[in-house]
């Protein structure tokens, strides 16, 4: 299977928007680009939703059916790891080799020795296209990059290898993850540790490196923006080294594991992704489960309802729901209003808070991060919280969609991509 130039994984919480998603993606294709699509789901979402891999492959069979969508598309066993892996194994076709945890965990000596021994050949200076800097490369530094991700990605091909035994080598697409870890990699980082992935064996098409700056869920990027620019044309430049050098294959691209909205670097991504005739994938997160929020909350009557109660429940079990995403949230509590405020809301305001506009005054960023992380709530109202879904479709799936085609999908792949860099999708 050969994964697209261009794609965009949508995340959904409760496996009900694949058509509202799917249009966003079928607008693009109007305007001549094709962006394959990949649905995403990882284990710990699936535990809190109690869903299964399979409810996210029939989602997505769903909705192309119901589109007539004919070009490719994938489901995604998103941050995967050996523990977890065989649960998705039938269902997905996508596999992210989560190995962050295995980052700086002392590699064999015998294998940092034999890596050294292989690509000492790079020590020097190093001119790599698209890199204003020459990389200095000392041997003693390719044994401590050795030291510190050959376990990763020895981890990575046990995961591959064990995925490959169970559905075939060429069934699916691999995608190595290492953005869950404290430290961005840096340039010389990035060039062994995609050597240390073809050493393996990994047919990698994707690989997430690590940026600097916060990624936090669901809101703006918040960090050095110039500097975030600076580090993502240089990964593009040593991926583009790194085919070419150690016989990756050639569709290999950059994967943004975004956690959705990150509005104010789209535009460098897209100019960088331009200048390098790059691909991309990009991960929305839960995107999708906040403008069903939103799409309730504008429904009005029992939709808004529900949407106060989630926010109430939610400020009651701050911890319990914070806790497990600490890392990528930054919610200043005194700007959080009371459930006693939110319940004089009307659906206008409830949705204006929510909806990610900066230019809106009613937003609120603080809000927001906490609704992202308290999709438990909703899971925990069952059918009640379903129900509402299907009653409230046309507006949710509304909501869905633009949001996705035209604050995701257009500045990123189409607003600074000449008609030129719009190509025919691969096949599935």
């Amino acid at each position: 299977m050969i994964l697209g130039k261009y794609s965009f994984g949508i995340g959904d919480r409760f496996c009900h928007q694949g058509k509202a998603q799917l249009a966003a993606v079928m607008k693009a294709k109007e305007q001549g680009l094709n962006i394959t699509p990949v649905w995403n789901k990882s284990h710990r979402e699936h535990t809190i939703v109690r869903t299964r891999p399979a409810d996210t492959r029939k989602e997505a069979v769903d909705a192309v059916a119901a589109c007539r969508w004919d070009g490719p598309y994938f489901v995604d066993a998103d941050h995967i790891g050996l523990g977890n892996v065989d649960q998705f194994i039938e269902s997905s076709d996508f596999f992210t080799l989560d190995v962050a945890d295995f980052i700086g965990r002392t590699a064999d000596k015998v294998d940092v020795d034999s890596f050294v021994q292989k690509y000492k050949k790079y020590v020097g200076s190093l001119a790599i296209e698209g890199i204003e800097e020459t990389l200095n490369i000392t041997e003693d530094q390719i044994a401590a990059i050795a030291d510190k991700f050959l376990l990763a990605v020895k981890e990575a091909r046990r995961i591959y290898r064990h995925i490959a035994e169970a559905k075939g080598a060429d069934n699916f697409i691999t995608e190595v993850s290492m953005d869950e870890t404290d430290q961005p990699q840096t340039p010389v980082e990035m060039f062994f540790i995609l050597a240390a992935v073809a050493d393996e064996g990994i047919p990698a098409q994707t690989v997430a490196p690590k940026f600097t700056g916060r990624f936090n869920k669901g809101v703006d990027y918040v960090g050095d923006v110039t500097g975030f620019a600076k580090e993502f044309e240089e990964d593009l430049a040593v991926v583009d080294l790194a085919v070419k050098q150690f016989g990756l294959p050639e569709n290999l691209k950059l994967s943004i594991h975004s956690g959705s909205d990150k509005f104010s670097i789209y535009g460098s991504m897209a100019r960088a992704m331009k200048k390098f005739d790059a691909g991309l994938h990009v991960k929305t997160a839960g995107t999708t489960w906040l403008e069903e929020l939103i799409g309730l909350a504008m429904a009005g009557g029992d939709g808004l309802s529900i949407a106060k109660e989630i926010y109430a429940q939610a400020l009651m079990r701050f911890g319990e729901l914070c806790g497990p995403y600490a890392t990528v949230i930054d919610i200043d509590t005194p700007n959080l209003p009371t459930a006693e405020e939110v319940d004089e809301w009307d659906g206008q305001t409830f949705a204006s808070a929510l909806r990610h506009d900066q230019s809106c005054d009613q937003y609120n960023l603080h809000l927001r991060q906490l609704l992202h992380v308290a999709y438990k709530v909703a899971a925990e109202m069952g059918t009640r919280f379903s129900d509402a879904l299907r009653k409230h479709e046309e507006i949710i799936a509304r909501n869905v969609t633009e949001n996705i085609y035209e604050r995701h999908i257009k500045p990123v792949f189409i607003e600074h991509l000449p008609s030129s860099g719009r190509q025919k999708s691969q096949g599935h």
